[in-house]
Parts: C-alpha cells; sequence; structure tokens
C-alpha cells in the first residue's frame, strides 16, 4: 500500500456547463428594436410609393399613351463631355439606386459594428439564410434553363430580395409581423443586397477604364480621409460624392458600387466620450433614408416596371425557360433555399426556434423574400443588355414572380395574423407609461413596484365603487 506521501491527489474538476441553446428569431434588445421599427416605417412609406409607382408605370405603358413612356423614358440628359448623357432610365438606375446602395451599405455597417450581426452566433442565421436564399434561386434557374435549352445569363435575376416592397405587401395585408421577423427580413434583405452589388461588380463588369477607375478610387480615398479627420458639412461630401460616381460610372463598374462603398466608410459606433447619441452613420442613414425610400425607389420602378403585358405575354412568361426561371426562382427558389438555411442553422448550432413563433412562421417570411423587385429588374437589364425584347420578356416575369410570392406570403402570413396581433401588443403594451414597452422590464424591481401602486390605486377606486353602489342598492331595497 502507498505511503500517504505518495498518494495521487485526486483533483475533482468541475463538469463543463452545459451550452445553452439560443434562441432562432428571439426578441430584439430595445435598442434593436426601436432602431428596427425607425427603419422599418420609413420603409413601408417608400414601399407604399413603389407599388404605387409600378402600377403607373405598368398603366402608363399598356394604354394609348404608351408612346409617350417610351420619350420620357428614353430621353437622355447630362454633359456628353464627361461621358454623363443619359437616358432617364439609366438616369434612375445607375443614379437613384446609388443612394439605395448607399443606404445599404450604412446598414449593413451598423449591423457589423453595432447591431446584432456584431455577434457571429447570431449573425450566422442571417447571413447563411442570405447565402441560400441567393443559390438557391440561381440553381432552380439554371436548371430550368439547362432543361429548356435557354440563356443561362439571367441566373442572377431572382436572388434580390425587395424590402420596400415586401413591406408594402405587409402594410396591404395589415399583418402586425412581430419585431424579431421584422428584424430577420431586413436584416436578409441588407445582406442579400451586399451580395447582389458583389454579383453586378463580378460579372456584369465587362470592359474596364482603369484611368477612372483609379480616379474613382483616389475619391473613395479622400471621402474616408475626410471622415477620420472629422471634417463636416454636406457642402464637401455631396460634390466629393457626385465626382467619385461619375468617375465609377465611366469606369465599367456599376456605379451604384460607388454608393456602398461610401456607406460602407461611415463611423457607425457611438463615441460615449463625446457625449454622442447617435452614430454619424445613423445620423445620415436618418436623413437620406426617406430620400431613397420615397424619392429613388419609386423613380426607378417607375421607368424600369413599364413593360408591355398582355394575355399571350403573359402565358409565355411560363413557357418560356428564361422567364420561366425566374419565376420558379423567385417563388420556389427563395422560399425553400431561406428556410432551408434557418432550419439548418438552427439544427447545427443547438439553436432552438423561439418559443413565440413557429415554423410556419419563417416560411411565410421566407416566401415574402421572394418578392425580387428592384435588384431583380437591374440585373435583367444587365444580364440582357443586347436584347431589349427578352429584357421585357424578363422584366414582366419579375413582376409575375413578385405578385405569386406577394399573393402566397400573404395569404401565410394572414393565417397566423391573430397570434401576431397579440405578440405585436405584448410587445407594445406600457402600462406604466414610461416609455419603455413592459416586456423589456420584467427583471427591473422599480417596474413591479410602479405597477403595483397602479393596481392599488385601482383597487382603491374599485372598493369605493363597490361601496357607493352597494349603498344605492339597500336604499333601494328598502321598503316603498
Amino acid at each position: 500500500m502507498l505511503s500517504d506521501a505518495y498518494r495521487p491527489e485526486v483533483v475533482l474538476v468541475p463538469a463543463p456547463a452545459p451550452r445553452k441553446n439560443h434562441k432562432v428569431l428571439g426578441r430584439l434588445s430595445l435598442p434593436e428594436r426601436t432602431f428596427v421599427a425607425d427603419a422599418l416605417r420609413t420603409e413601408t412609406v417608400g414601399g407604399v410609393l413603389l407599388l404605387a409607382a409600378a402600377i403607373a408605370a405598368l398603366i402608363w405603358a399598356n394604354t394609348p399613351i404608351r408612346e409617350s413612356y417610351e420619350s420620357v423614358r428614353d430621353f437622355h440628359v447630362g454633359p456628353a463631355a464627361l461621358g454623363l448623357d443619359l437616358s432617364i432610365e439609366h438616369w434612375a438606375a445607375d443614379g437613384l439606386l446609388a443612394v439605395f446602395f448607399f443606404v445599404a451599405g450604412i446598414e449593413l455597417k451598423r449591423e457589423l459594428v453595432a447591431g446584432d450581426l456584431k455577434d457571429p452566433r447570431a449573425a450566422a442565421l442571417p447571413v447563411v439564410a442570405a447565402l441560400c436564399g441567393m443559390a438557391v434561386p440561381a440553381l432552380v434557374y439554371t436548371l430550368v434553363g439547362v432543361i429548356g435549352g435557354g440563356s443561362l445569363a439571367g441566373w442572377a435575376v431572382p436572388t434580390a430580395t425587395d424590402i420596400a416592397f415586401a413591406l408594402a405587401v405587409l402594410a396591404v395585408i395589415g399583418t402586425s409581423l412581430p419585431s424579431a421577423l421584422r428584424a430577420f427580413l431586413l436584416t436578409l434583405a441588407v445582406v442579400d443586397d451586399l451580395f447582389a452589388i458583389l454579383i453586378i461588380a463580378v460579372f456584369f463588369t465587362e470592359n474596364l477604364d482603369f484611368a477612372a477607375l483609379g480616379g474613382a478610387a483616389l475619391g473613395l480615398a479622400v471621402f474616408w480621409l475626410l471622415l477620420r479627420r472629422g471634417v463636416r458639412g454636406w457642402y464637401v461630401y455631396v460634390p466629393l460624392a457626385l465626382v467619385i460616381w461619375g468617375l465609377m460610372y465611366n469606369s465599367g463598374v456599376h456605379a451604384t458600387i460607388a454608393g456602398v462603398a461610401m456607406g460602407l466608410m461611415l463611423r457607425c459606433t457611438t463615441r460615449k466620450d463625446e457625449g454622442e447619441q447617435r452614430s454619424p452613420g445613423e445620423r445620415i442613414e436618418h436623413l437620406v433614408r426617406p430620400l431613397s425610400a420615397g424619392l429613388a425607389v419609386p423613380l426607378f420602378a417607375l421607368f424600369s416596371a413599364g413593360v408591355a403585358v398582355s394575355g399571350g405575354a403573359l402565358g409565355e412568361v411560363f413557357t418560356r425557360p428564361e422567364t420561366l426561371g425566374v419565376v420558379l426562382g423567385l417563388v420556389v427558389g427563395k422560399a425553400v433555399g431561406i428556410f432551408g438555411g434557418t432550419w439548418l442553422t438552427a439544427r447545427f448550432t443547438r439553436a432552438s426556434l423561439s418559443d413565440d413563433l413557429a415554423w410556419p412562421d419563417v416560411f411565410a417570411v421566407s416566401s415574402l423574400a421572394g418578392i425580387g423587385f428592384t435588384v431583380s429588374l437591374l440585373i435583367g437589364e444587365l444580364a440582357f443588355a443586347g436584347d431589349q425584347a427578352l429584357t421585357d420578356e424578363v422584366k414582366a416575369a419579375v413582376l409575375m414572380g413578385s405578385l405569386i410570392a406577394a399573393v402566397l406570403s400573404g395569404v401565410l402570413l394572414k393565417i397566423r395574423n391573430a397570434k401576431y396581433r397579440r405578440l405585436w401588443e405584448d410587445e407594445e403594451r406600457d402600462e406604466d407609461l414610461d416609455g419603455i414597452p413592459d416586456i423589456y422590464e420584467q427583471d427591473n424591481p422599480a417596474y413591479h413596484l410602479r405597477m403595483a401602486e397602479i393596481h392599488e390605486r385601482k383597487a382603491a377606486e374599485h372598493r369605493r365603487l363597490a361601496e357607493v353602489t352597494g349603498g344605492a342598492s339597500e336604499e333601494n331595497d328598502g321598503p316603498a
């Protein structure tokens, strides 16, 4: 037997704590919820304007005055000496959409440095879902094209999601979608926009002017340097942004790249030591977002969605491989891709779905993401630039696919609308009237003390009323 001096010491190592499952599409933090609500409020109004502009374009292009639509759309304006003698349609697609992508760049930067995407575990879900939601539609289009013998040039058309149009659908059907699902949709669209702009930059850039590209890069460097030095004033940045945009356009790279690049350069973190309440990126986004959602995107829709639509043309959408691929990509590919990516992320990251939601809710939102209007129209124009007839047919397919996705998701969401309304009411309830929803104060003792006082006052009032009504009843029961 070993002596005590040589007896090996037994060290008890505590077992590692079980890994806590995180919730998929759980409740947002209060700051994130406030930001999302503000952003989506503007996008919803813009979405309604976008929907109105698209309808106006279709009516304008399919009535006896359609020649005036084509005349306005194809009218050229701009300095030819600077290579900017562009049609109104091109100004809308290359110029106004740069504002849209500028806002998208700020959104993405904020999500990465200050929002939910700052946490890698939280970022995994929308990023994987967005990637799957782009890969599967592209695969669906490619399969239809290969089987039908069509052009594969439009593989990227059904990969985009239009957040403004999707929110317009939500506004029309009147669903009170919980903030977590709305945030999921918004983040999906932001990541979607980033990859869409990368697709445009990589696959739809043919002839490069390296001198103009170098000038644009130099301009972006100056833009970044001015931001880091703390230089302020719109009169400095707006002219510089216009120069960068013009050089980017002349370089052969799609000009919207300039917008997203400048958006990503803005600082989106607050400096508490300087007393900042909002970062420069958030302030600028707050100013520019209404311009993007309320003017830039609707005008783009007005001059891009005007395609001739007839019974025969709509029938051809489901018979031609290019257009059928777009429709199936948007309706089937988007829903399957996003839902599948979300489910796989939950399955392999030990995450569980929020207790308030069910997987049919995720599928409904995934179907809603099949509304690929703005960027899909833009990619359709770039993919089939040499064939105007096919471009118009693909645009009609984008409209048809987005309409089908809107109707399908609208029906699915409407079925669950009663539950969504209850969740939304719980999120909005503020019985102590302190400006903070009660659901965020359950761990705050001061909140419960305030509620106790409120209930005590109500109880005292009910006791007083009981005494008053009781006395009145005794008088009424007395002898006549």
